[in-house]
């Protein structure tokens, strides 16, 4: 899959966030990067912020984006074929985008999302 599909998956499963929790994210950006980070060369994806639940009155005050970041090597290294990668694509979106809403490994993998 070249970098532009990926890139359209990773789109396409933003798309399919319900309106009303796409509404509710804020000050997120979404990035493709190829390579996962050396000391975790498998990671499909990482969010990197504060989640809503722990923004106080003083977030806000100079504060960056968020970061979700999905990684494409490792994403397509565990799918066998153009389908597999959409569905794993699909469940990293939404795993990281949990993560903004404070949702912790532990409950994602409860709900199924791990």
């Amino acid at each position: 899959m070249t970098r532009d599909e990926f890139e359209d998956a990773v789109r396409d499963a933003l798309d399919e966030i319900p309106p009303e929790l796409a509404r509710l994210v804020d000050n997120v950006v979404v990035l493709v990067e190829d390579e996962a980070p050396a000391d975790d060369p498998e990671l499909l994806g990482l969010y990197e912020g504060t989640p809503l639940t722990e923004r106080g009155e003083w977030w806000a005050a100079g504060s960056l984006p968020d970061r979700i970041t999905i990684f494409r090597n490792p994403t397509l290294a565990v799918c066998e074929d153009r389908d597999e990668v959409v569905e794993e694509v699909a469940v990293t979106v939404v795993h990281e985008v949990a993560h903004h809403f404070g949702i912790d490994d532990d409950r994602l993998h409860e709900l199924g999302w791990g």
